[in-house]
């Protein structure tokens, strides 16, 4: 299977367009589009719809395309941890980062340790919590950019970025304006493992203000199935703003009293190690101006909106 159509179908669908993909890639569009075509011959569906409105996945695609994403990210992971065990170990730092972490935020943390005093490299690792908190504190881990929900007290924290929730609600159609959490509570929510950690910045947003949560009662393998399951009208769903990917007939932003409801991303590492100087520096160029300072080992326990 050709590694470059696979990636040619990943950006498409990251794009959402065939000409803003091949201009992103670096090659013509008719390379880009046979290319394609060549990957949903050998695959033996078809991965996109193409309309005056856009391009968007077809149903096969629409499975097909987390599991093109998952085979890049493993070829990425394995040709970078290659180049770390031919080169010095000291100059690489190896983040791992929650599937909820946006490319922005791993490119800007790429962009900050090639600037550090002493310039690395990264080398990432994709995974829920409970493994990127083990293989951090192992030592297999340097650093690990998550959602901001409780865990590794013992470690050092800082809130990097936060964006809004929005909620996916089939039985609001057509309604796109902003609502009280207290208004959507009554909804059946999808949820998923615990371990990728919305689950876990759903359940508290609900308990700390003193609100049920209803659940749908299957469970979705990640947040995107969460997306493509409330996409389906099975059920409501809360997602940050930019894992919206399908198309919804509701997608409203969410308020607690008056106030947008937000999800924090937040670095962890251990400051006592011969990288902790090149990680804090790290930490703090990838702080957005205005964020949480820094936390020590005492951290206090976080809301589900820190």
């Amino acid at each position: 299977m050709n590694i470059e159509a696979l990636r040619y179908a990943q950006t498409v669908s990251r794009t959402k367009s065939f000409s803003a993909a091949a201009r992103a890639y670096g090659v013509t569009q008719p390379a880009l589009s046979n290319g394609v075509a060549r990957l949903e011959e050998e695959l033996g569906v078809k991965l996109f719809d193409r309309s005056p409105r856009g391009v968007k996945p077809t149903e096969h695609g629409a499975r097909i395309l987390p599991l093109i994403d998952h085979v890049l990210g493993s070829l990425d992971t394995l040709a970078a941890e290659a180049q770390r065990l031919a080169s010095p170990v000291t100059e690489t730092i190896r983040m791992g980062v929650s599937p909820l972490i946006g490319a922005e935020l791993v490119a800007r943390a790429f962009r900050a340790a090639r600037t550090l005093e002493r310039p690395r490299d990264l080398v990432l690792r994709e995974a829920d919590l409970e493994p990127l908190s083990a293989d951090l504190q192992a030592g297999r881990l340097d650093i690990v950019l998550v959602p901001a929900v409780p865990g590794m007290p013992t470690l050092q924290h800082r809130v990097i970025a936060r964006e809004p929730v929005v909620v996916i609600d089939p039985d609001a159609s057509g309604d796109d304006s902003s609502v009280e959490l207290k208004a959507v509570a009554d909804a059946a929510y999808i949820l998923g493992p615990s371990t990728c950690g919305l689950t876990t910045f759903t359940t508290e947003l609900f308990h700390s203000h003193d609100l049920a949560l209803r659940t749908y009662p299957g469970e979705a393998a990640s947040f995107r199935a969460v997306d493509e399951w409330a996409a389906m009208g099975l059920g409501a769903a809360l997602l940050p703003r930019s894992k919206i990917t399908h198309e919804h007939t509701s997608c409203r932003p969410v308020l607690q009293a008056g106030v947008p409801v937000e999800i924090a991303y937040e670095a962890v590492w251990d400051c006592d190690t011969p990288l902790g100087a090149d990680l804090e520096e790290l930490v703090t160029a990838l702080t957005v101006t205005g964020e949480a300072p820094l936390v020590g080992r005492d951290t206090a326990s976080r809301g589900a909106g820190d």
